[in-house]
């Protein structure tokens, strides 16, 4: 018995003794290409606390009071004076992990550009927001992103998402709900709301082929045009997002964080999609049926023309919650921050309209809409781009990386030398951050100013 425990603990002693040798030999030997490479490390975030625990409880209270884009840029301020520079790229520790944080366009070029082979969305990502949105294209890396991408493409053809009567009638749907009194104006309204209606209204048609039609819903003694609870479902498509942010809060540990309201919402949204999944399904049946005797092919429907490349339904169902994800709440919000500055800068709103007159005619003498007219329309072009850069849709995002690898800026006293990234790095980034640099856009960064996409033709420094 002694003999065994004897044994048992030097093979403990042994494995843990290899374990540490095999740790040093390998720091060693990435040392060595880190100097090979002429790379420096990025200098570290303060005052991060045991494991990072500060770092978190700042990211959870600025989440909590949705104040996180502020705490990322206050985040690069401290880091600036303390380096003495501007510094856009720096490392913390979160929960035991080293991640690193950067806005520099060279280096989320690199990440998403000349070295994208290098990095993935990686397990965290495909983990926590895989439960929600399953093994589709915004979770996905390597060969499964590649044919996802290759089956989707095609779908986003400029004849496939121009059509501006599928719009027209949702845009009309939302001037309904603005009914004016009988002093002509209509009451304080919470136009956000009417714009979260109008682009579920019109990606649910888009994507499924019918509207689930929330604006006319709400309009008084209106008929029930609405096929599924399109309220149930926002709920808790919203609600799932909001776990899906505490749970990337954690880094590695996020499966830690599951609860039951989080579960129950997967299924409610899960259900809401796979029944126009189901309805496609047996409609891709019947039309090919029509087309066998001749009939004149129907409207295009998203969802009906994904089912014609693939009939499985967890795949349909995975695929089309990804692209509802990036269409419904990315066009609310920008033209909710959009008005929200037209109504703070009377002189910018008065130029816009005389734009979109000159273009588009008046109310008694309308022009046609077009895709070529509305790109053409160079200052409406203009307010449309400082808006995504003053609130991007998507203000961060990360990177895993796949391999030993580098970053090319953000490394030594200056901040000029790469960065050596061993395999299984996260690399945050911001472009929330990268938006409003002052280097990058001048002084009047802050400001809402559309007149300095005149001209300018940008690089990674605006996405």
């Amino acid at each position: 018995m002694h003999a065994t425990f004897f044994l048992a603990a030097w093979g403990l002693v042994a494995l843990a003794l290899f374990k540490a040798i095999s740790w040093v030999v390998e720091n060693r030997r990435h040392a060595a290409k880190a100097r090979e490479l002429q790379c420096q490390d990025a200098p570290d975030y303060p005052d991060q606390g045991i494991l990072g625990l500060n770092v978190v409880k700042q990211m959870k209270e600025a989440d909590r009071n949705k104040l996180f884009p502020d705490l990322l840029i206050e985040r690069e301020v401290v880091m600036s004076k303390l380096t003495g520079r501007e510094c856009s790229t720096f490392k913390n520790n979160l929960l035991g992990q080293t991640i690193y944080f950067t806005s520099d366009p060279k280096n989320i070029q690199a990440m998403l550009a000349t070295q994208f082979a290098d990095f993935d969305l990686g397990p965290v990502r495909r983990g926590n927001m895989g439960q929600t949105l399953g093994d589709g294209i915004f979770v996905q890396d390597g060969k499964p992103w590649e044919h996802s991408r290759a089956m989707l493409r095609p779908n986003f053809a400029r004849d496939q998402v121009s059509d501006l009567d599928l719009e027209e009638r949702h845009v009309q749907n939302l001037l309904a709900v603005l009914k004016p009194g009988a002093d002509g104006w209509t009451d304080e309204t919470n136009i956000q709301t009417l714009f979260f209606r109008l682009t579920i209204d019109s990606a649910t048609e888009f994507l499924f082929g019918e509207s689930v039609n929330s604006q006319i819903n709400e309009v008084a003694g209106a008929p029930e045009t609405g096929k599924r609870d399109e309220v149930l479902f926002s709920r808790h498509f919203d609600s799932a997002q909001r776990h899906m942010s505490q749970r990337f809060r954690l880094g590695d540990m996020w499966w830690t964080y599951n609860p039951k309201e989080y579960k129950n919402d997967n299924k409610i949204v899960k259900e809401f999609v796979d029944h126009y999944v189901d309805l496609a399904l047996k409609k891709g049946l019947t039309q090919e049926k029509k087309a066998e005797e001749g009939h004149t092919k129907e409207k295009y429907v998203f969802l009906e023309a994904l089912a014609e490349q693939t009939r499985d339904p967890v795949e349909l169902n995975a695929q089309m919650l990804n692209i509802l994800l990036a269409g419904r709440d990315t066009t609310a919000s920008l033209l909710s921050w959009l008005f929200h500055q037209l109504l703070r800068n009377p002189e910018i709103f008065t130029k816009l309209r005389q734009a979109v007159v000159d273009t588009f005619g008046t109310y008694d003498d309308p022009q046609e809409i077009t895709f070529a007219t509305l790109k053409g329309c160079q200052y409406l072009q203009y307010c449309l781009n400082e808006t995504l850069r003053l609130w991007t849709v998507v203000p961060g995002n990360a990177r895993r990386t796949n391999k030993p690898t580098t970053l090319p800026r953000g490394g030594g006293p200056d901040g000029n030398s790469p960065i050596y990234l061993k395999a299984q790095t996260d690399v945050n980034y911001s472009i929330h951050v990268m938006h409003r640099r002052r280097d990058l856009w001048g002084e009047d960064a802050e400001e809402f100013r559309p007149e300095r996409f005149q001209g300018r033709r940008p690089g990674w420094e605006y996405l």
